[in-house]
Formats: structure tokens, sequence, C-alpha cells
């Protein structure tokens, strides 16, 4: 909903974490900061614009999304800093881990631009300092239009920025999962020259005419109809990895530019998929979180991260993922999130995150019960 449709009493004023999820216009509507602060006096306020926010009731466009939480036993963290360049990724998420570091950190959730940072080094060096520590959250969208995306911290709303929530405490729980529902199809390929997330050439060809070549009609339309093609890393056993999103594309030099690393030397395959398969990606997601022993009686909020273009392919029916998350993880859970153009997980383990492209990304957190 825009921000003059909100009710005059929010639920939770006395939260002390709020949420904020929309599209880019909702974001610079005017007093919407001061009317943030004005509901939620004692909360530290943290958001992102998106490609579409995920509510209880399905996905919406060019609405504002608010979910207000109090953290009753356990103690929060907030810290953020500007991007200076995508380069220094590595060194910003070094810098964020070191300010949230200490003996009795259950997990962290971070926010980031969506543009001009490379998600995989962010994360790389967010892991390097906080080992074994639970990592989840997401770049910024911009409604699939690949052009600026904003951060919200307090009272400042800016590109170029990342934002984390560091989580302590012996009460509080943290944990996650991720999975995608895409199928390979095409031929294996070697990336024989890369420079971390640009793709240069594939067998020894340049990359950007053979990828048009597999998409075909499509081709005319990026880098958004690469949306619907993204590439799988495999695994030696020909098992998927890791899925990564195509940003940009550049006609001068026949290069790929994606949303996270892909090495040089990586096998990777092209990806398809349809409504059904995804459905059951995000149905997985949750089962994840069950077989790691959530309890689901407990109070909990899910923060469902999805790509941009998971939801380009499910198109009108793209609210059914979150129903599927939903009816797994029960109504005493707490349904949020975004879509986005990067999601920060692990997955099958709370201790190895990464960033994931197309695929969806489930934060889970609660406390246990006095």
């Amino acid at each position: 909903m825009a921000l003059n449709k909100l009710r005059s009493k929010l639920g939770l004023p006395e939260a002390n974490w709020i949420l904020v999820f929309g599209s880019v216009k909702r974001f610079h509507e005017r007093g919407f900061i001061k009317t943030l602060h004005k509901r939620y006096p004692r909360a530290q306020i943290i958001g992102c614009t998106t490609t579409g926010e995920i509510t209880p009731n399905g996905v919406h466009d060019d609405s504002i999304h608010i979910t207000a939480m109090l953290w009753e036993r356990s103690s929060l963290r907030f810290v953020a800093k500007p991007v200076v360049s995508m380069a220094e990724s590595h060194t910003l998420g070094n810098d964020i881990a070191a300010d949230l570091n200490q003996a009795d950190l259950k997990g962290v959730f971070v926010l980031s631009d969506g543009l001009n940072v490379n998600g995989s080094e962010l994360v790389a060096g967010l892991q390097e300092v906080l080992k074994d520590v639970p990592i989840t959250g997401g770049l910024a969208g911009d409604g699939a239009q690949f052009t600026q995306t904003f951060l919200l911290h307090n009272d400042k709303i800016q590109d170029k920025m990342v934002v984390a929530v560091g989580i302590y405490g012996a009460d509080a729980i943290m944990t996650s999962g991720a999975l995608g529902g895409w199928k390979p199809y095409g031929p294996p390929r070697r990336v024989t020259k890369s420079d971390k997330n640009i793709v240069l050439e594939l067998d020894g060809k340049p990359a950007l005419p053979l990828y048009k070549m597999y998409i075909g009609n499509y081709a005319k339309d990026l880098p958004a109809s690469g949306l619907n093609f993204p590439f799988a890393i495999m695994s030696e056993n020909k098992i998927i990895t890791v899925i990564r999103t195509l940003l940009a594309v550049s006609d001068k030099d026949n290069s790929l530019t994606f949303a996270g690393n892909v090495a040089e030397g990586s096998t990777v395959r092209m990806l398809q998929s349809n409504h059904d398969r995804l459905v059951e990606g995000a149905t997985d997601a949750a089962r994840q979180i069950i077989d790691k022993g959530a309890n689901l009686a407990e109070n909990a909020v899910a923060i469902c991260v999805s790509c941009v273009g998971r939801k380009l392919v499910m198109a009108d029916q793209v609210s059914d993922e979150v129903y599927a998350v939903q009816r797994l993880l029960g109504t005493q859970t707490g349904i949020t999130g975004f879509y986005s153009n990067g999601e920060i997980c692990s997955g099958n383990d709370d201790a190895h995150s990464i960033l994931h492209n197309q695929t969806m990304t489930i934060a889970y957190m609660s406390e246990h019960n006095a």
C-alpha cells in the first residue's frame, strides 16, 4: 500500500527493529522517514527498494511493506557503511563483520545496494571474519530497471550503502533455507576467461555471442531477458552448486556480467524453469528449516528473499511460492521479504553463506520461549 493509506495506528509501537521493503517510488514519497519514526519511535529502521514486496497476502508491486519486531531477550547491533567501489566489496564485508563480531553473535542479516556491489565478494568478506555464523539477506532491487537501488537506515535513504544487523544472545534463533527449482539445458561449458563476476569466454569463444545463440529471440531484450536464462555453476559430479543471474552485457568486449562471481575454470550450464518447479524449490527451502529442528510453535519471522528472475518466470502466479513457504512454516511465523538482485544465504547448513541468484532464500528468526 502507499504511505498515505497506512492505518493511523500500527501494531507493536514498542518495536525495536523495523524492516521496510518498497518500490523506489514509495521510498521517495514526501514524509516517508518522518512517518516511520513517528509510528515507531524506539526502533532502528532499515530497509531497501525491491522488485516486488513479499507479504503474508502474497506479492505486491509499488507498495510499502512494514514488519515490526520486538526482540525481548536478545540484543541487536546495526551497522551501515558506504560502498566505495565494487572492487572493495570484500574489504567492505570484512569491515562490517569486524564491527559485529563478538562471542554471542547468533546471526547476521544484510541488505546491500543491488548494482554497485559484488555480492559474492561482500559475503565472502563477511564470512571470512564471522566463521560458522549464519549470514542472510539480499541485494536491493529497482523494479528490474537496473538503474539505481536504495537503502534505508533510520533517517537516511541512499544508494551505495550496505546495512547489517547482528543478533546476539542465548535465546536468539537464526537458521535458513535456500533452493532454486531450475533445470539445466544445453551442453556444459567451461569458463575459459573471467574476471570475478565478468565472463569473457566460454570454451575459448566470446561469451556474449554464444549466450545470444542459446536464447534466440530473447537476445534483442538483453540484459533484462537474461533473467529468464541464468547460469548454473556445476560441481565435478554435475550438481548445481550456485546459480548466477545476468546483470549486464557488453558488445564491446562480448562479455556477460553476473550478480556474483563465476570463477575461471568452472563449468557452467544454462538454466530454464517453469512455475511448478520454482514453487517446489520454495517449498523445499522451507522444508530445510523444518528439518533443522525449528520449533514452529514459537513466534517467528521468515524473511523471504527471492530473485527477480523467478518473479518474471511465474508472472501473475508469483504469490504461489510465498504461499508454499507459508503453508509449511505455519501461522506462528510472520512472512515478509522482497524480490532482489541477489540473495544471501547458506541453505543445507548455516555455516557457509554465499550469494545466490534465482533462488528462494528464507531467513528464519525467533527467540526461545521464556
